[in-house]
């Protein structure tokens, strides 16, 4: 009985994660195509850094992100 408990507890806990994740990479996406419309140069003026330093802040929005699933990453503060 207590190993039907697990299963269904793992399963109840992948089915949110997919819920969850669906929702919130879609929502992230929609962002970046709205981003995207912005370099519509007869609507908007921006320079290149502007543009550098928006996807560089992507970037490092992503790699956190990323890291944070990464289970096999050691433990990254700092130390002396």
């Amino acid at each position: 009985m207590a190993e039907n408990l697990t299963t269904s507890s793992k399963r109840t806990r992948a089915e949110a994660f997919r819920r969850v994740a669906e929702k919130r990479t879609e929502r992230v996406l929609d962002s970046l195509r709205l981003l995207g419309q912005c370099s519509n140069r007869r609507s908007y003026e921006y320079s290149d850094e502007q543009v550098a330093k928006i996807f560089r802040e992507i970037r490092i929005a992503l790699r956190r992100a990323e890291q944070g699933f990464d289970s096999n990453r050691k433990n990254t503060h700092f130390k002396l």
